[in-house]
């Protein structure tokens, strides 16, 4: 039996927005909006086994109904393209009985109705509109409400576009039309998951790269959309996390998120070199967050050397003076990420990077020809040939690694970059204990040339970022440059320990037996 789903592109926005939007000319075509108000509460085990399954599971009140619903789980950001199982019930709580076709009962194999907990409630005024966009069927609603948990209340205000017949593609068309006329930005949690964030405290904490399941038989083509989607998912997550703190963490994950998406581009290469869409988005991303590097320097000196050098010269007056001065800098640097990040400009790039993961003429260019692309090739194969031609590329830009200019190890450390990231994106098809185990140590491998080089790479920034300070000549107090100076001189001294350590990071990862072969 075909399992059902449920394909929906989340928006996020202010309530204010969503006034205005419900007076949009698509919005209003077709008469009155169904009003409604939900209340949902959804259930799990007091160990969180559905949770840890990948599984919601709610019960909805609407008016006198009663809507039992099972929902995956989806690490996407924007389009949740999930399976899906809701049916009427009798009561408030879950009714056993009718979770038979789902996969519950495989989870919770042990587990009674009793076992079942209410986690937290959602409270929901919600208005839907059927709307006819290009040749699709879109319900159109707008939710306004809340988020109940013991911990506290968050509010809710999001758009969802659900394709009820036709193409994705016209789903993100809507989008974009409606975007033109307030700010919206892509979803990156369901109400589910920031529920559970709220629970366990992490909503608006910076996040690390989460892991991507592929399937075992995965093709090339499926293993990107996966790849691609869990790194806008990443971003998006911390996106949030600095508009509304400036958290330095959530910039530096912002950043990774950032990399990871352009390393995916060009590691997936040979599938989308038909689409020059995927060379332009490449280039726009790097050109649109330049500014983050500045800002992102100015965070590690500010975090890690300054106070280093402080700890080493406490009766250094002139540091003091250097951290004031390079935390107004900060701060303008940070402004700088900020107005990017709330720039329609940035909100239509992200909208539109999501749309080509899920809709460009990458998923269907060769089909007409049936020549095989690449893309349908297994993932499995298309990863050992990519990640064979980085590790050659290290092996052999990396000899004398000791002996490079900065320039020549930051390439050194680009390819590194791309190894690590590449390894990451493909570790779950190489699950058997043997494969495993040689992922793990080649991880921790690269890894550990990777903080090497990342290290170095910090201390040619704070060089910079000095520099900088050298340029306003006269406008700085003496002592200042002085305590510049010495910082400068002291980071000299720790590069060349850190060279030595890299290179011997180097020939030991190049001695390792890849774990793809």
């Amino acid at each position: 039996m075909t399992t059902p789903r449920e394909i929906e592109l989340k928006l996020e926005c202010e309530v204010a927005d969503l006034a205005a939007l419900a007076n949009h000319p698509l919005l209003r075509a077709d008469g009155t909006p169904e009003a409604v108000v939900l209340t949902s509460t959804y259930f799990d085990t007091a160990k969180g086994d559905l949770r840890k399954g990948g599984l919601t599971l709610r019960v909805r009140r609407e008016g006198d109904r009663r809507i039992q619903t099972v929902k995956a789980a989806s690490a996407s950001a924007g389009l949740f393209d999930r399976a899906e199982w809701e049916t009427d019930i009798a009561g408030e709580t879950p009714d056993f009985a009718v979770l038979a076709g789902t996969p519950v009962p495989a989870l919770l194999a042990a587990a009674s109705k009793a076992d079942l907990v209410p986690v937290f409630t959602t409270v929901v005024d919600r208005t839907t509109r059927l709307v006819v966009h290009g040749a699709s069927l879109i319900s159109a609603t707008l939710d306004q409400g809340r988020i109940e948990t013991p911990e506290g209340d968050v509010p809710l205000c999001e758009v969802e576009l659900e394709l009820d017949e036709g193409s994705p593609a016209d789903l993100f068309g809507l989008a974009q039309v409606l975007a033109q006329t307030v700010p919206l930005r892509l979803g990156a949690l369901s109400k589910s998951a920031r529920g559970w964030s709220l629970v366990d405290g992490t909503l608006r904490k910076s996040s690390k790269a989460g892991a991507v399941r592929l399937n075992p038989d995965a093709t090339a083509g499926e293993a990107f959309r996966a790849v691609a989607q869990a790194c806008l998912h990443h971003l998006r997550l911390n996106e949030d996390v600095f508009l509304h703190g400036r958290h330095p963490e959530g910039l530096h994950q912002i950043r990774v998120a950032l990399r990871r998406l352009r390393s995916a581009l060009t590691l997936f290469k040979p599938i989308l070199a038909t689409d020059p869409t995927a060379a332009q988005l490449r280039d726009e991303i790097k050109r649109v967050t330049e500014p983050f590097g500045r800002a992102r320097n100015l965070d590690v000196f500010l975090e890690t050397t300054l106070p280093a050098e402080l700890e080493k010269r406490p009766d250094e007056a002139g540091l003091l003076d250097l951290r004031t001065r390079l935390e107004a800098e900060r701060d303008r640097a940070h402004d700088a990420v900020i107005a990017t990040l709330e720039s329609p400009a940035w909100r239509s790039l992200i909208l539109d990077v999501a749309a080509w993961i899920e809709t460009g003429a990458w998923r269907t260019e060769g089909d007409a020809q049936g020549d095989g692309p690449a893309r349908d090739a297994p993932a499995a194969e298309f990863a050992a040939d990519i990640l064979d031609r980085i590790r050659g590329r290290i092996r052999k830009r990396g000899r004398h690694l000791e002996r490079l200019d900065a320039e020549a190890r930051h390439r050194v450390r680009i390819e590194g970059k791309k190894l690590r990231y590449g390894a990451e994106f493909f570790a779950s098809l190489y699950t058997d204990k043997k494969p495993h185990r040689r992922h793990k140590a080649f991880v921790q491998a690269v890894s550990e040339l990777q903080d090497h080089l990342g290290a170095l790479n910090d201390m040619a920034t704070a060089h910079e970022v000095l520099a900088s300070l050298a340029t306003e000549g006269s406008t700085i107090p003496a002592p200042t440059l002085f305590a510049a100076g010495l910082t400068a001189g002291d980071n000299e001294v720790e590069t060349k320990a850190l060279l030595g350590k890299a290179a011997a990071a180097h020939a030991d990862l190049v001695d390792l037996k890849p774990f793809w072969r």
